[in-house]
């Protein structure tokens, strides 16, 4: 799973989310620190309304929450749509001794990213496109 760090990270770049069935994020509440959350439509579903979108929490009086504002929510892209946003970029995922490294071409320059876990990797190389078109 991505890190928080670099979660952050792809959210000041611009990266925007639009919550699906299956989405992890976290909330900027401190009592919630170490808790990670899935969109699913049986407990946590997005609501749109004219102020914005919210994320409801369905039968969760545990949690003590009935909604929050997507804004306060912090998007945690899995590997897989990491890689689904570098799309025709995207070169390789190679496992080298201790990292893993993902290639991305931009304008016919290689750009290589190491991270110890293969989603920060990519979440380095969607990065880096996003400082290329902000």
């Amino acid at each position: 799973m991505i890190s928080t760090d670099l979660a952050l990270a792809l959210r000041d770049a611009g990266l925007v989310w639009h919550p699906r069935s299956g989405d992890r994020f976290q909330l900027s509440e401190p009592e919630f620190d170490a808790d990670v959350f899935t969109v699913s439509e049986m407990t946590i579903e997005p609501r749109e309304y004219p102020t914005g979108r919210i994320l409801a929490f369905n039968g969760t009086t545990e949690w003590a929450l009935d909604s929050v504002a997507q804004e306060e929510a912090l998007w945690l892209p899995s590997e897989a749509q990491l890689r689904e946003m570098l799309r025709g970029a995207f070169r390789s995922l190679r496992r080298l001794a201790d990292v893993y490294e993902v290639e991305i071409v931009v304008a016919g320059e290689p750009h290589m990213f190491e991270h110890p876990e293969p989603a920060d990797a990519y979440a380095l190389a969607v990065l880096e496109l996003l400082r290329r078109i902000a």
